[in-house]
């Protein structure tokens, strides 16, 4: 999933793994009881790491001269069964609470992915984190172990290899036998180089060992329990971390979440007959996250939303009529199979996300190029601006998650989506397909049991219109975990924290992490102002 960002042009180019479900849209600047209501006992609790692990030291200094952040690197094994062997970097941000007379600990966040550098979003968007976190917490993000500024896949030996590379796949997805087998033998050739590359490496960087290598940094900065928040992809490793380590969750906030069963396959074995995001339903979602845009917009004048049509129905018509033309005569680099891909990623973000996409609509509308978005300036940090590759995104989804291995099966599952979802689902379909050629599986991944008890109980949050995690995600991870309890953002967008504010949200999430208090059963949150209004 990218959405607007550093790697936008990148991934909005190649639908891959990553800009699907991370929290893309947050980066910036140029470049790169259920255990009994199911009817199965309780596993029992998996033990904490073996003492013979070293605790990484965390030697924090200013990312920059000046800067507000604290970076440092902690050296974790590559292989946590085996932690005399070789060891890998983990780069490590830190923003300390603002009033450290009331602080409490440490609040570590996951800002989605897989692919998301924590080091440049989560600093770039400190400013969404409710006041109360700010004060009473030191915000800790990291990048996961092949990404980014940690020691990262690439598969490249120079950059210009990789920008080589990047220009074969087309954009947003193939349309057309031509493009088909020039998608899939560009990907085909990736998982061949990222083989001859790093193979341990590749092995090694699954949802498991990452969540290991988060309880040696909840060690590391000296707190008993674990408090977290994961967005996104970063749903999937705060449950795989609750289920390897229930007794040291203090509080864990999930955002947008990926279904377990989805993640996993569920209990299915062969060769799987979908994709990740088809079981997700991420066609589906985004296909009604789309209709409400328009909806919504087509209630707007076009003072409030440009490619308004004066009715959701002219709307809808106006966009079809779009999508068609486009099929036949491109304009300039949109095509049609790019437009898609920017109309989905666009609907990541409300504001002003929602707006800026109906420009972008309304300018082909009429037969212009969009022009270029603008990223804000990068974090105060040493380095904004790592190397994402699509590799990185790829290494951790394909060896992680089951999806089907042979690349001809792609298009049929396209068109089968196409007839539900439309144009979204020909973009969600071909996001996976990378993962038919991956050359690696997890060396020590997990998938499940999901419903192993925790010390305190899970707070899940889902939101009704998202086009990349469906709210249905969230209900299937508040039912699968063991104690956990669902709070609706009944809005629009990505995210309900750093994307589409909700202070009904932010409030919840803000006594939750302080005092562990829950919302009543069935809350409902909306959002503070209704796109286009």
């Amino acid at each position: 999933m990218s959405v607007p960002g550093p790697v936008a042009g990148r991934r909005l180019r190649a639908a891959v793994l990553s800009a699907a479900l991370a929290c893309s849209a947050l980066l910036t600047g140029p470049g790169a009881g259920h255990a009994a209501a199911h009817g199965v006992p309780p596993s029992p609790a998996p033990s904490s790491p073996s003492p013979s692990v070293t605790v990484p030291r965390l030697d924090w200094t200013a990312c920059t001269p000046g800067s507000p952040w604290d970076c440092a690197t902690a050296k974790v094994p590559l292989d946590h069964a085996a932690p005399a062997g070789r060891t890998i970097d983990l780069a490590v941000v830190r923003r300390q609470a603002t009033d450290p007379g009331r602080r409490i600990g440490t609040l570590f966040v996951n800002p989605g992915g897989p692919g998301g550098p924590g080091t440049v979003q989560v600093p770039q968007n400190y400013d969404a984190f409710p006041k109360a976190l700010r004060e009473r917490f030191d915000i800790v993000s990291w990048d996961p172990r092949g990404i980014g500024n940690s020691t990262a896949v690439n598969c490249f030996a120079t950059a210009e290899e990789a920008k080589a590379w990047a220009a074969r796949p087309p954009a947003g997805f193939p349309v057309g036998a031509q493009e088909r087998k020039a998608w899939i033998d560009a990907y085909g050739d990736l998982g061949r180089r990222c083989e001859k590359r790093d193979p341990d490496l590749l092995r090694h960087v699954s949802t498991a060992d990452t969540a290991r290598d988060l309880d040696l940094l909840r060690r590391s900065v000296g707190d008993p329990q674990l408090n977290y928040l994961g967005v996104s992809y970063g749903t999937i490793l705060g449950a795989t971390y609750a289920n390897l380590f229930p007794g040291k969750v203090r509080a864990m906030v999930l955002d947008s979440n990926i279904a377990p069963g989805a993640w996993t396959d569920g209990s299915a074995r062969g060769e799987p007959r979908s994709t990740t995001f088809l079981r997700m339903g991420s066609d589906r979602s985004a296909a009604a996250t789309l209709d409400r845009f328009l909806t919504l917009c087509g209630s707007a004048p076009v003072a409030r939303c440009a490619f308004s049509a004066g009715s959701p129905e002219a709307t809808r018509e106006k966009f079809d009529r779009l999508m068609q033309r486009l099929r036949e005569r491109p304009i300039g680099p949109w095509t049609y199979a790019r437009t898609v891909a920017d109309t989905v990623t666009g609907l990541y973000i409300v504001d002003p996300g929602w707006t800026a996409l109906a420009g972008r609509l309304q300018a082909l509308s009429q037969g212009r190029a969009p022009e270029p978005q603008a990223f804000p300036p990068p974090p105060p940090v040493d380095r904004p601006n790592p190397y994402l590759g699509d590799e990185q995104a790829a290494a951790v989804w394909c060896s992680d998650s089951p999806n089907p291995r042979d690349p001809a099966a792609y298009h049929g599952l396209e068109e089968d989506s196409a007839r539900r979802a439309g144009d979204t689902g020909r973009f969600w379909t071909w996001a996976a397909e990378g993962c038919a050629t991956w050359p690696a599986r997890s060396a020590a991944g997990y998938d499940g049991p999901w419903n192993r008890p925790t010390a305190r109980p899970v707070l899940v949050i889902g939101t009704r219109y998202d086009p990349s995690t469906p709210y249905t995600g969230a209900q299937a991870m508040a039912r699968e975990l063991a104690d956990a309890r669902l709070l609706t953002n009944d809005g629009y967008g990505h995210t309900a924290l750093f994307n589409n504010g909700s202070s009904c949200i932010s409030a919840y999430e803000s006594r939750y992490f302080v005092d562990g208090t829950l919302p009543p059963f069935g809350t409902v949150c909306r959002p503070d102002k209704v796109p286009f209004t």
